[in-house]
């Protein structure tokens, strides 16, 4: 099949032949019918995460099944899925109390070092398959933990975003933040995350949705996902106009920035009891001095999100059904389609402020 690899860190995507093994176990053969494009590939792409090139990297994932293992029981050939990046083994104590985004073994979702690599290039190397999932090819072989079935009715491009921008964002309002009808809550960063942040907040109830960003494009599209009220930070004060808004604070802030004058500012948004949720990625060498006793006395709350603290069996087919429903707003994201020997070009897409989500959509059969 045709896969686009990262060969060295910071060398970019180059497409070629690879060989893909037969589907053993719980695995399951994928026909990629769509693949996003997301930050987090192109980090690791530049930089070592833990995956080694070659490497073949792509998690947001839609797609038809071709072919399963002998041990599959959720699947059918035929079947439309949606890839997703956590990881769970299904029996550790986090799985099974319904945390598979904590999973304490995520790794049984990969063979083994002493079996056949699911992936080689055409010298025989294996190449590595990034989150368990390799979705920038023709086709993906994913263990059935990390594949969600999805409605036949669901647009592939659409179905791709489910995997990954869709439940952190959306993930990071309704399950770890509990937001509740007629809460305030502020979205810091109107980009692709954010927006699902706020198609989350209005699925949740909140009355008041404030879209805190630097571009003025980025906050006109964050009213049409629904928000209530839009901030340029470069134009007033964020903190005041929040506090203003609301009178005391919001209930939640997110920061989908990950910088920490940012962080320090969203902290400052919300009311007494309130809680501020990280998902945007702080440079590690990065330091956000906390005032221990003001935290204290106003019982604020930081906490860290990882992929909206997803149940992906149960989340991703909810939004997907909203979608269907004309009740979660997916079409709006996508921005540009692009073939699989384009994602290069894809990337240099996204550092257009209008473009919210890239999709390769074409060069996969």
């Amino acid at each position: 099949m045709k896969a686009t690899l990262v060969r060295e860190f910071g060398a970019g995507f180059v497409t070629e032949d690879v060989q893909l093994s037969a589907p053993t176990g719980r695995e399951v053969l994928v026909d990629v019918k769509a693949s996003g494009l997301c930050h987090t590939d192109l980090t690791a792409s530049r930089n070592d995460i833990g995956y080694e090139p070659p490497m073949l990297l792509g998690h947001e994932v839609a797609g038809v099944v071709s072919a399963i293992g002998p041990e599959v029981t959720e699947f059918a050939i035929g079947d439309h899925v949606v890839g997703c990046l956590v990881q769970s083994c299904g029996h550790c104590e986090a799985c099974l109390t319904g945390r598979t985004f904590q999973c304490l073994h995520p790794e049984q979702t990969l063979r083994v070092a002493t079996d056949a690599p699911r992936i080689t290039d055409a010298a025989g190397r294996t190449v590595t398959q990034a989150f368990g999932l390799g979705g920038f090819a023709q086709q993906a072989l994913i263990h059935e933990n990390q594949l969600v079935k999805v409605s036949d009715a669901i647009p592939f491009p659409q179905a791709a975003l489910l995997g990954c921008g869709v439940v952190t964002g959306a993930g990071a309002v309704i399950n770890t933040a509990n937001t509740k009808p007629g809460d305030a809550v502020v979205i810091i960063g109107a980009g692709g995350v954010g927006l699902n942040a706020i198609n989350g907040a209005v699925t949740a109830g909140a009355t008041t949705i404030i879209a805190v960003d630097v571009a003025d494009d980025k906050l006109a599209k964050a009213r049409r996902f629904g928000a209530t009220h839009t901030v340029n930070s470069t134009k007033v004060d964020a903190v005041a106009e929040v506090l203003a808004i609301t009178g005391i604070g919001a209930d939640s802030a997110f920061d989908f920035v990950g910088l920490p004058a940012v962080t320090a500012s969203g902290l400052e948004m919300i009311r007494p009891g309130g809680g501020l949720y990280l998902i945007g990625i702080l440079d590690p060498t990065a330091t956000l001095p906390l005032l221990t006793i003001g935290l204290i006395g106003s019982q604020k709350r930081i906490e860290g999100v990882y992929m909206g603290s997803t149940t992906p069996k149960h989340d991703i087919p909810l939004y997907a059904d909203l979608y269907l429903q004309g009740r979660f707003n997916l079409d709006d994201l996508m921005s540009r389609q692009i073939a699989l020997d384009g994602v290069d070009a894809g990337y240099e897409m996204l550092k257009d402020p209008d473009v919210t989500r890239v999709v390769i959509t074409s060069g996969l059969s």
